[in-house]
């Protein structure tokens, strides 16, 4: 089997040409970096010349390029993060990825490459790590947009992902790795998910395959293997996520997948009853990773909350 070479700024004509966007097909978009006080890196996508006025946030197992088409679409100069342990970001030695520790870290990448940004987006972990962000670092969140999220996550409620998530971490062939991502993947075109596995997974010295994210310790909870009673109850951490929305000083923008089984009605009111003047918008037709399923859609919810 041949390699398969990949340049990361190379695909942005198939997410035009599915999606009918006018957009160009060679954006400026680059990768910048920030050096921890620990020596780590983090990485991140800048899109545009001018200072962003967005900053995207990732799930677990996800990267930067999961935001692509809704970069693509916006046209908004805008900061795409690879959260610690994913992507092009070192991993964090203690291998623990809770929002807490994930949002002190990215916020020395938003105080030294988006600033002045206002919207703040997170989607799944990376939603619970802004919402983090906003509690512990209210200076850098104008606005919190929440991408079907909330902190009443339990496990039973992510079981479809988490399914996918803590399957092998290595794959034969890149064939077999794109059977098992559509298998889990039903609401997806096979052209995005291969695009999003090139983004997501490396090809080894023998050709095999293995997924680029830290699955060590899986530590933050998400994907935790867990009994069936504690699976239906929320994080340990969501009495403090919660009380966080309760205490928040910007305004915060719900996005709930129509189809996503991770937030039910339940959140919603649980959201409403701590911040009344909540926004919830729902996609249809959109499972959990919102900006995969329905990314025009998204990007046009976005431009009208910024």
């Amino acid at each position: 089997m041949a390699r398969i070479a990949y340049d990361e700024f190379s695909m942005f004509a198939e997410n035009i040409t599915e999606y009918g966007l006018s957009a160009s097909a060679t954006p400026d978009v680059s990768r910048v970096t920030t050096t921890l006080s620990d020596g780590r890196r983090i990485s991140a996508l800048k899109w545009g010349k001018q200072a962003p006025r967005l900053v995207l946030v990732h799930g677990t197992a996800q990267n930067a390029h999961t935001w692509d088409t809704v970069a693509l679409a916006l046209g908004t100069p805008l900061l795409a993060i690879d959260l610690p342990g994913h992507g092009h970001s070192d991993w964090r030695e203690d291998a623990t990825y809770t929002p807490q520790t994930l949002a002190d870290d990215i916020a020395h990448v938003i105080a030294e490459h988006a600033p002045d940004a206002r919207v703040i987006v997170g989607m799944s972990l990376g939603g619970l790590t802004c919402l983090a962000l906003a509690h512990r670092h209210p200076d850098l969140v104008g606005s919190l947009v929440m991408v079907d999220i909330t902190p009443g996550v339990t496990s039973k409620k992510a079981k479809s992902v988490l399914d996918f998530i803590n399957g092998p971490q290595s794959f034969a062939s890149f064939e077999d790795l794109l059977a098992r991502t559509k298998e889990h993947n039903p609401t997806r075109s096979e052209s995005s998910l291969r695009r999003g596995i090139l983004h997501n997974a490396r090809q080894l010295e023998d050709e095999s395959w293995e997924w680029r994210y830290d699955r060590r310790g899986r530590s933050n909870n998400e994907n935790a293997p867990r009994s069936d009673e504690e699976s239906a109850s929320p994080r340990p951490d969501s009495l403090l996520l919660w009380e966080a929305i309760s205490t928040l000083h910007c305004d915060l923008l719900l996005v709930r997948g129509g189809i996503s089984p991770v937030v039910d009605d339940g959140d919603v009111a649980e959201l409403k009853r701590r911040m009344p003047n909540v926004v919830v918008e729902v996609v249809d037709g959109a499972g959990h990773s919102v900006q995969g399923d329905r990314p025009v859609e998204l990007a046009k919810i976005l431009a009208r909350f910024g």
